[in-house]
């Protein structure tokens, strides 16, 4: 749509025009788009039946919005998709500080304008995009910052008197009127300014300094706190906590295949690594799965939450990991392999608040643990569980690998057999090495007998790293390697390799 071309207030009568307020607005081109089937919140995955239902129903209410949830829960994406709900242009006084609507002026500048000039008062149009407004709420936001405060400089300029409206600076939500304005992390502004909004929300109107102004403003609030604030930063104040009309519980993906939409929409993943990277869908699984790990972990602090941007940025560095050792080794094409997964360590180190027990651990040995345990979770949706085939009963006789489809790889390792997967082994060496560990292939042939070479060789590693996982082979993550063995012959060996240490579930791992 092009820009309207009525330029004066005259014009803008004649052409039949009414102001709506920004409620009114978003509310009546929501009910279009709920008719017309057309999607209300594009991108926003997971919250079909909780979330953007509740900020509809806010919305046709026309309430103001209090989003509460821990980080990463796309809060503030919320908010900025709501700019698509306003007109695409609305008319201003051009020159305006506060947008004043040519029908119904706030200032005393818009007022004296529009009765100098009458019908020739200059029309300008202001685009959605501009009617958007966002501050993140810290300790130092003051009065002044958000609604204004006496401009001496203007004031000298202009050789007014401090009792003259027009020395008055506004600040940043008077500058929003007309649109839509975005407090995040409410909890973090200090009493007294949380204070200073109430008669915006109740009355709708500001108070500066000694002036007696009524400036009804038009304004769609949405605040986004995070319920850990409530008890190590701050509160939000209870008189403004019951201004806020609508409060919306958000929260995380609550499947993988959500988890997976998400990260794939979000991940920045050029197109120079997606022809020379491809990743499984199995790799990208257990990706997710580590984000579920956490928030399921008694090591990680789950008051702070862990992020979606966890696996985002696992992710990314997945992809990286195989990219370098492909670089490395002049190799045209690669895949993710599951030993590429340590490359996404540092992606979860900093995206987990740890509890004291998790500091105890470290956040290294903590995210080793929650990578082992991905794969233990995942690895059960591809092969047979081996603690239930360890419940099995069976004769002596029938204890063959008919009931345990795992007993010939473990033999191999009992048998003093070893397996040593360097970190940037190329590609044909990795499967070939793979390919000597007796009854690897069988097991994969025979539950996967459409699977090409590579995918057979990715299902066999998974193989060796699940049952690790589950205390049937021991794992070791050496420098530049991961090491197979036996899992009694490694127990043995650990009280003289000092420098080695096993997690909980037999995750053994060595020089970190």
């Amino acid at each position: 749509m092009n820009i309207p071309t009525i330029n004066t207030l005259g014009e803008l009568k004649a052409s039949g025009y009414k102001s709506k307020t920004i409620k009114e607005e978003i509310r009546n081109n929501l009910i279009r788009k709920l008719k017309s089937g057309e999607t209300t919140f594009p991108g926003i995955i997971g919250y079909e039946e909780s979330v953007i239902p509740d900020t509809e129903r806010a919305l046709l209410s026309r309430h103001n919005i209090l989003f509460l949830g821990l980080r990463g829960q796309a809060k503030t994406r919320m908010a900025r998709q709501m700019v698509s709900l306003l007109d695409e242009y609305i008319p201003v006084i051009p020159g305006s500080d506060v947008n004043d609507d040519p029908f119904k002026p706030l200032t005393q500048y818009a007022k004296q304008l529009i009765a100098e000039k009458g019908d020739d008062t200059p029309i300008a149009w202001m685009n959605r995009n501009d009617r958007y407004g966002e501050k993140l709420a810290t300790p130092d936001v003051s009065v002044a910052d958000l609604i204004g405060d006496i401009d001496p400089i203007k004031a000298a300029n202009l050789k007014l008197n401090f009792a003259d409206e027009r020395v008055i600076h506004y600040g940043i939500i008077p500058r929003s009127n007309r649109g839509i304005f975005v407090i995040n992390e409410l909890p973090d502004l200090q009493a007294r300014i949380q204070v200073a909004l109430f008669n915006i929300l109740q009355e709708g109107d500001i108070q500066i300094r000694g002036f007696k102004l009524r400036m009804p403003l038009d304004i769609l609030f949405v605040f986004t706190a995070n319920p850990e604030d409530y008890t190590n930063r701050g509160s939000i104040v209870t008189p403004l906590k019951d201004r806020i009309e609508s409060q919306i519980l958000t929260h995380y993906p609550k499947n993988i295949e959500d988890s997976l939409s998400i990260t794939e929409q979000e991940a920045d993943i050029i197109d120079e690594q997606t022809e020379k990277v491809k990743i499984s869908d199995l790799v990208k699984r257990l990706i997710e799965q580590v984000a579920f790990e956490a928030r399921a972990s008694e090591l990680v602090d789950q008051k702070s939450g862990v992020s979606a941007r966890l696996p985002i940025a696992a992710f990314e560095n997945a992809v990286s990991a195989a990219e370098r050792r492909a670089i490395i080794n002049k190799e045209k094409d690669t895949q993710v392999w599951i030993s590429d997964l340590t490359g996404i360590i540092p992606s979860v180190t900093g995206k987990v608040e740890l509890v004291y027990e998790g500091e105890q651990e470290g956040p290294y040995q903590v995210a080793f643990n929650l990578l082992n345990k991905a794969i233990r979770t995942q690895f059960i949706q591809y092969f047979p569980n081996p603690d239930a085939l360890k419940k099995r009963k069976t004769s002596q006789k029938d204890s063959s690998e008919n009931h345990n489809p795992y007993r010939t790889i473990i033999n191999w390792f009992d048998a003093g057999n070893s397996l040593n997967i360097l970190f940037n082994v190329k590609d044909k060496d990795k499967i070939q090495l793979l390919y000597k560990v007796d009854g690897l292939y069988g097991l994969v042939k025979k539950t996967f007998p459409h699977a090409n070479e590579k995918e057979n060789a990715l299902l066999m590693e998974l193989i060796l790293h699940g049952l690790s996982s589950y205390s049937l082979i021991s794992k070791k993550v050496l420098d530049g390697k991961i090491e197979f063995k036996d899992l009694m012959g490694s127990m043995l060996n650990m009280g003289r390799e000092t420098s080695s240490f096993e997690d909980e579930d037999g995750f053994e791992q060595e020089g970190y």
